[in-house]
């Protein structure tokens, strides 16, 4: 029986990510990833969320392939989730699962998985996360500095600063937690004097957020792409009197890289079971660091424009000095990642 896959763009018909999209934030090239996927031998449909009958998905268990969103607040990858949780919910496979997607541009959840993890090897990174700025100045006092604060969402190191101390985290919590809105302060701030001392007035800091360890001593980071048996990987030098190295653009592919990243990033992605996965590593000197992970809807730029990648040939890293085509090397990681899970 030929197995079907079923691909779900957005409501513009996109789908996923690239950075050479002829199309601004357009995604990949679906006629391309289609071809692709009949020569493999599969039954592929491409249909918007909106245009799904989930009876009939219910019915024939395609496997689930799907974009995600970065719109302003959330509000449409919010709609994505609630379609990606109710298939699931039914036995329908999505790749990557619904736990996935709601790590994605979420990095509350995100340190979330990685605390629950059984995986020592990320656990170097630890974070605590608060709903609001109230919940964090009772803990403030007892805190080891310096620390990392982050806004849950975000790119390019935006929403990403360094404390120092007390006040610094107070006054950098402030700022990424702020959910000010004047007409619903002014309402509290009425109720606060109609009931007194009887009504705890909501929090106008309620944008959650989390604080982490800091990594001493790195003066780079290593962006890491996973797509099946292939590693991509791109250095990323860290901003001038600065400790982030994202939208740096101190960029170089370099051959030498250190011994055993490409191990640890393979067993990252084993661990988490996924056919490709998106790494930020930090490495000062003895160990390495995973510092955040996405597995959908990735920055694809470390792929695009790498000279070359490493693959896994026989047990060891061989470095394959060409060009990749994203839809290709998408595919196939999609392709090998079916048949290891889904082929009997």
């Amino acid at each position: 029986m030929t197995q079907q896959i079923l691909i779900l763009t957005d409501y513009k018909g996109f789908f996923g990510s690239k950075q050479k999209s002829p199309i601004y934030r357009g995604g990949m090239d679906l006629t391309r990833i289609i071809t692709i996927f009949q020569q493999y031998g599969y039954q592929t449909v491409i249909k918007k969320f909106s245009e799904i009958d989930i009876q009939e998905i219910i019915r024939t268990k395609p496997i689930i392939l799907y974009t995600s969103s970065e719109d302003e607040s959330d509000r449409y990858k919010s709609y994505i989730e609630d379609i990606i949780l109710a298939l699931e919910s039914t036995g329908v496979p999505a790749i990557p699962k619904f736990t996935y997607l709601r790590a994605h541009n979420n990095k509350v959840f995100m340190e979330l998985l990685r605390n629950i993890s059984n995986f020592d090897d990320i656990h170097t990174i630890h974070s605590e996360y608060y709903g609001t700025i109230e919940e964090l100045q009772s803990k403030a006092s007892h805190m080891e500095f310096p620390v990392v604060i982050k806004t849950f969402g975000g790119a390019m190191s935006r929403g990403v600063a360094k404390a120092n101390n007390k006040e610094e985290l107070i006054s950098a919590a402030k700022k990424f937690s702020r959910s000010s809105a004047m007409k619903h302060n002014i309402k509290e701030i009425l109720r606060k004097v109609k009931y007194k001392q009887s009504y705890v007035r909501e929090s106008f800091h309620r944008n959650k957020f989390i604080i982490q360890n800091m990594i001493q001593g790195l003066s780079n980071d290593w962006k890491v792409l996973v797509y099946g048996n292939r590693v991509y990987i791109l250095y990323r030098g860290v901003r001038e009197n600065d400790f982030r190295a994202s939208g740096s653009g101190k960029f170089i592919f370099d051959e030498n890289i250190p011994e055993g990243i490409l191990d640890f990033a393979w067993k990252i992605q084993n661990f988490f079971d996924v056919p490709h996965i998106s790494l930020d590593i930090g490495f000062d000197g003895k160990q390495f660091h995973l510092i955040e992970f996405q597995f959908l809807h990735f920055g694809t730029t470390t792929l695009e424009k790498a000279p070359h990648y490493f693959e896994k040939r026989n047990g060891k890293w061989d470095i394959i000095r060409e060009k990749s085509n994203l839809e290709d090397v998408y595919s196939l990681s999609v392709h090998d990642y079916i048949k290891n899970k889904f082929t009997e």
